[in-house]
């Protein structure tokens, strides 16, 4: 951790040699993250606590945009005909370096911030993938670069995107398609996770559908043959689909759920939707995979006399990696790791594992690894931005080592103290690497090269349909049409 007194160094250079003043104006950042430290554990709380769905994050996006037009930022709120997306800006000039949030919850994950399983009264949503960290952390970071840009110290712009619906709902993707990050040099993201993590890692394309089936109701009984099942449209679909995975490239991922199929079993269900992701390292698997899934609806349609509706809510690209940028942050990732655990945490985070299938040593916590290479099974908007601007990221641990995303112990363990550090880390992680872009033009260069060369020959083609709509209504509850 950086030295609090050695920032006068700063005001001195003169005086110093120029890695003395590289570490004064670092530990400035690292003094200013910890001065809003309460603050920003509080704006965490508050939406761990709202729990909000994608493109709902009404309050979310409020207590993050709020924060930074305090700090001076100038605030440009429902970009991209999102209502709950923004961004926040300072400075002028080059660079400019972008910094990516989320704020939004998963549905069926519901939790107190206790080591056994114990949902909240009043919601059935959680922050099952710690974005209520994601977004402050990274919130309290740009804030740290435009105190510097303020004094003097640096020069160029930051910029943090408030992104909506990163789980399902592909916010960033509407948002390129906008041009919002046309102007930047380089965009950080960064993640919550049960390990320290940095490195050129990449993921799943994915694209995401609800099949909805209108059919005929009538007595199930009395009076089968006059009725036309939208369930069991649903249920030939179903049965397709996991015929068609023997027959896709490795790596492959299909999976669904029923997200409506009637309501009494004596009434021929006349609406039924099922809701599906397809997913594959390679984006245009992706296309001819969905291509082909949808002919699995169709055909179960075309077998029960019944009208299909194609809700495409579009997809993800997978991510380029940029070695450049990531080596910067695995780099202050090694530096700035201080995590260590009280005693309270350490029994909390013993009792945790206690409910984990592949519990990991908690000594993990202090460690930093290099994901250089690796292929995340997940999917992420940020793919998209990766397509057209530098792009890297990098994880801290705040859930319980051995806690997999999307589960109520990662909720569990976001809502508390471990949560914080893991965020406090990133937080600090963040503006340092952002500190060394604004002041190593030959980085945001070479960064800018490696993009050009992934790039080559290949052009950015998004997941989405023609004049697609940003699908503000994916989390609500399927109505017939």
């Amino acid at each position: 951790m950086w030295r609090g007194l050695r920032s006068i160094l700063c005001l001195f250079c003169f005086d110093v040699t120029f890695s003395e003043c590289v570490f004064a104006q670092k530990a400035a950042l690292n003094e200013s993250i910890q001065r809003r430290g309460i603050a920003t554990w509080e704006i965490a709380t508050k939406i761990w606590q709202l729990a909000e769905p994608g493109y709902q994050e009404t309050e979310s996006a409020r207590l993050l945009a709020e924060a930074l037009e305090h700090a001076g930022f100038a605030i440009h709120r429902g970009v991209a005909e999102i209502p709950t997306a923004f961004t926040a800006t300072y400075g002028e000039g080059q660079p400019v370096i972008g910094v990516l949030g989320e704020y939004d919850a998963l549905p069926g994950l519901s939790q107190q911030a206790v080591p056994e399983q114990q949902p909240r009264e009043g919601t059935d949503y959680g922050h099952a993938c710690g974005h209520h960290l994601l977004g402050a952390a990274s919130m309290s970071a740009a804030i740290a670069i435009a105190e510097q840009i303020r004094t003097g110290q640096l020069r160029g712009t930051v910029r943090f995107y408030g992104c909506p619906a990163e789980e399902g709902g592909s916010g960033k993707v509407f948002m390129v398609r906008a041009g919002l990050f046309n102007d930047c040099d380089a965009v950080f993201h960064w993640h919550p996770s049960g390990r320290n993590t940095a490195g050129d890692f990449s993921c799943l394309a994915r694209a995401a559908v609800k099949f909805r089936f209108q059919g005929k109701s009538a007595h199930a009984a009395g009076a089968p043959e006059q009725g036309r099942s939208a369930l069991d449209a649903i249920e030939l679909t179903c049965h397709a689909s996991e015929l068609l995975r023997e027959h896709t490239p490795d790596f492959t991922r299909i999976h669904h759920i029923i997200t409506a199929g009637g309501s009494a079993p004596n009434v021929v269900p006349d609406f039924a939707e099922v809701f599906f992701y397809v997913r594959h390292p390679n984006s245009d698997v992706v296309r001819d995979i969905y291509s082909r899934l949808l002919k699995c609806a169709q055909a179960g349609a075309l077998a029960t006399e019944t009208t299909l509706q194609e809700a495409y809510l579009g997809g993800t690209l997978e991510v380029l990696s940029n070695d450049t940028l990531a080596q910067v942050a695995l780099a202050n990732l090694k530096q700035l790791n201080d995590i260590k655990y009280t005693a309270d945490e350490i029994q909390f985070a013993l009792r945790l594992q206690t409910t984990l299938s592949k519990p990991q040593s908690l000594d993990t916590v202090v460690q930093v690894f290099d994901s250089s290479g690796e292929v995340s099974k997940s999917s992420t908007d940020v793919g998209d931005v990766s397509w057209i601007i530098p792009t890297a990221g990098f994880t801290t641990a705040c859930f319980v080592p051995g806690t997999i995303a999307h589960s109520w112990q990662a909720v569990a363990a976001g809502g508390s103290s471990i949560g914080n550090q893991g965020m406090q880390l990133a937080a600090r992680t963040m503006a340092a690497t952002l500190w060394d872009l604004f002041q190593q033009p030959n980085i945001i260069a070479a960064a800018r090269a490696e993009h050009a060369g992934h790039i080559a020959g290949r052009m950015y083609a998004p997941l989405l349909q023609p004049n697609q709509k940003p699908p503000l209504d994916y989390r609500n509850s399927p109505t017939a049409p």
